[in-house]
């Protein structure tokens, strides 16, 4: 079965799968739409699919075939709030002030997915090849670690291998750590009172939720130089300041390359909040929201990754039309090669004159060499969770122009063009031709898993989300 061909002659389908997902732009275990479109998509093409998993009603698994060796292709597909801008536009131009976008592309991230799936669908189909493919729905990779809760629930427990893989402004293995987070709300609880005629009756949420900020910020001048502490106020009481504020809540997001790093911060964080509430005579209540674990590079599988990705990427054209676009849209940002700067230290002088090559355009047909970094990401993903259960694999392809911001409304512009349709078919094809090579050569499976026994180093998976919390839109 020639999988290019069976992908190019459905790309209608699935790029219309991508810009629907992308009109409905539906934030953490709310993408209703968006779950149940990909659903009917792939129980139509023979695909049994289970709904309803792991405490989420967004979560579902579409598995076809039997037997071993079991293959996951991950999908995603939430967005992010307040980033509603049109499509194909080089300027901030909102559809709905403050309504959600896909600032990070997991609308495609889902719909090349779905195509990979299809494709290997096909190939069993065809070859009467023994074996299992899965597609798993993960909701909430925003903000909410769906696939921690997944992971939790035993769902990935009996895979040989799971592949994923990214939108990004460039084509490359994946092959680094992530950092681990822990999300936790801290909900002050005072006394209102006038703030004038009374303010000694009054006890100042408000004022605990700032001098908790004072008390992390001096935290972090002692931390480690890859823990992250970032923070929003979710609730600052009011908006009348002639009022002592009853009630405040602060939202803190905390990051380290290792859980147990998490969660000796975590402590301490929680320390700052009971101080910031006896110094200012209120209560704290500690929420915890989501978690996720650092993520584990399987390299044996990243290098059939990049076999397939430089086959398909070199295959692929930009016409004038799009290069142009590219150029708009990255006047709107700075022209910045420090996405791809990092890897220079790491590269022969033929792999930095690549590099050198890449950052000459918006759009790019070149693919990064296979990299391993010893320094983790900066970000985070649960795809992390899924990694210490199985081997697991991703890679980044190329669906914007080169340093367009992640998060951001020029990413969600792009999403929808077809910059981004070709980064999801060169996506599609990658998985697809890997996940076949796995169903062909068990040998990979078997080296994929004693690499990742070796990586372990006899460390047993836990979720770190506690048992007690439970996948919510909101808390």
């Amino acid at each position: 079965m020639d999988v290019k061909s069976y992908i190019d002659s459905n790309k209608e389908l699935f790029i219309k799968v991508n810009d629907q997902i992308w009109e409905y732009a539906e934030t953490r275990f709310e993408e209703y739409k968006s779950a149940e479109l990909l659903e009917q998509v792939l129980a139509e093409h023979g695909f049994t699919v289970k709904k309803n998993l792991a405490g989420m009603e967004t979560a579902f698994v579409a598995e076809y075939g039997s037997g071993q060796p079991v293959i996951g292709i991950l999908g995603e597909y939430d967005a992010l709030s307040g980033l509603s801008q049109q499509g194909g536009s080089i300027v901030r131009q909102p559809i709905v002030d403050g309504a959600p976008g896909h600032g990070c592309g997991h609308n495609t991230l889902g719909a090349a997915s779905l195509a990979a799936a299809m494709a290997v669908k096909e190939y069993i189909e065809q070859s009467k090849t023994a074996g299992t493919i899965r597609y798993y729905g993960c909701p909430g990779e925003e903000g909410g670690s769906g696939k921690a809760y997944m992971a939790r629930e035993g769902l990935f427990d009996d895979l040989d291998a799971a592949l994923t893989w990214h939108p990004g402004g460039y084509n490359a293995i994946m092959a680094l750590s992530s950092l681990a987070n822990f999300q936790v709300y801290y909900r002050f609880h005072g006394r209102a009172a006038h703030a004038a005629g009374a303010p000694h009756l009054g006890r100042s949420a408000l004022d605990a939720v700032e001098l908790m900020s004072v008390g992390v910020n001096y935290l972090r001048e002692h931390v480690i130089p890859e823990a992250r502490m970032h923070y929003a106020i979710t609730n600052t009481g009011g908006t009348a300041p002639n009022v002592v504020q009853a009630e405040a809540e602060v939202l803190y997001l905390m990051r380290a390359p290792e859980l147990s790093y998490v969660q000796e911060m975590y402590q301490r964080i929680n320390d700052i909040a009971r101080g910031a509430a006896l110094m200012t005579g209120t209560q704290v209540e500690i929420i915890f929201d989501k978690a996720c674990s650092n993520y584990i590079p399987n390299h044996t599988l990243g290098k059939v990754l990049l076999k397939y990705l430089t086959e398909v990427v070199a295959e692929n054209s930009y016409t004038p039309q799009e290069i142009s676009f590219a150029d708009k849209i990255g006047q709107t940002f700075p022209k910045s090669g420090s996405a791809l700067k990092k890897f220079l230290p790491l590269l022969d002088e033929e792999g930095q004159a690549l590099i050198r090559e890449i950052e000459k355009s918006r759009l790019s047909n070149k693919t990064l060499p296979y990299l391993k970094m010893a320094s983790p990401m900066a970000g985070s993903t649960d795809v992390g969770d899924v990694s210490w259960v199985t081997p697991t694999a991703q890679f980044a392809a190329a669906c914007c122009a080169l340093g367009t911001p992640g998060h951001s409304w020029q990413f969600v512009s792009q999403n929808n063009t077809s910059i981004a349709h070709k980064g999801l078919l060169i996506a599609g094809k990658t998985l697809a031709l890997s996940a076949i090579e796995l169903f062909e050569n068990p040998q990979i499976l078997k080296e994929a898993k004693t690499e990742l026994l070796k990586q372990l180093n006899g460390q047993k998976y836990t979720c770190p989300i506690p048992k007690e919390v439970n996948p919510a839109v909101h808390r």
